[in-house]
């Protein structure tokens, strides 16, 4: 899904970068002209889209320091998949991922922890025939990821893990709000789920 598509779907330029603000910072809240100065946008159209979030219920309003400042709700019943949805797309443009895609040898990647601003053993599991050294190398490359936790499993020992509903790999695989941005083994780890 490239931003184009997330500007087709939301049709406003404004709101998308509003979207992205609220959804990807969830404990953050933000006055209007601090969200003007940040997103490059006029007053107005940030104006006229926090008031159409608000009126459908994703983001709330509330005063303090004689100034009204906006936050998420996270119990908007679509939160949730909207910031899935922002979240791969952020990420999949993110120049660290595109190159863990481009590993050799690698069939599966999955983000958390870190990538997902979430709670988890793990920020980054791998699945492939991939060297530590050369992960660490390229996770150097970003000072933001010098303390990004990982595992990196070699396909036969994953699918074993998946077979014995190994709790480690499924608290990560369950958790509806980590992503899996690459994945050639989706026969194979349905048929280890099934055993």
């Amino acid at each position: 899904m490239s931003s184009a598509i997330l500007k087709a779907l939301f049709s406003s330029q404004t709101r998308v970068k509003l979207l992205s603000t609220f959804l990807l910072h969830p404990d953050e809240e933000y006055f209007i002209r601090e969200l003007t100065r940040l997103l490059g946008e006029q007053i107005n159209s940030i104006r006229r889209e926090l008031e159409n979030l608000r009126k459908i219920g994703l983001v709330k309003a509330r005063h303090r320091n004689r100034k009204k400042y906006y936050h998420i709700d996270p119990d908007f019943p679509l939160y949730l998949d909207l910031k899935n949805i922002f979240a791969k797309e952020i990420q999949s443009e993110s120049p660290i991922v595109i190159q863990l895609k481009s590993l050799p040898n690698v069939q599966f990647i999955l983000l958390a922890g870190h990538f997902a601003n979430t709670e988890s053993k793990v920020d980054l599991l791998i699945v492939g025939n991939v060297k530590k050294e050369l992960l660490e190398a390229l996770l150097l490359q970003d000072a933001t990821l010098k303390n990004v936790k990982y595992s990196i499993f070699s396909e036969a020992d994953f699918l074993y893990r998946l077979s014995l509903r190994d709790r480690f790999i499924l608290d990560i695989m369950n958790d509806p709000r980590h992503f899996i941005i690459l994945n050639t083994l989706q026969k194979e780890i349905e048929e280890a789920k099934g055993k």
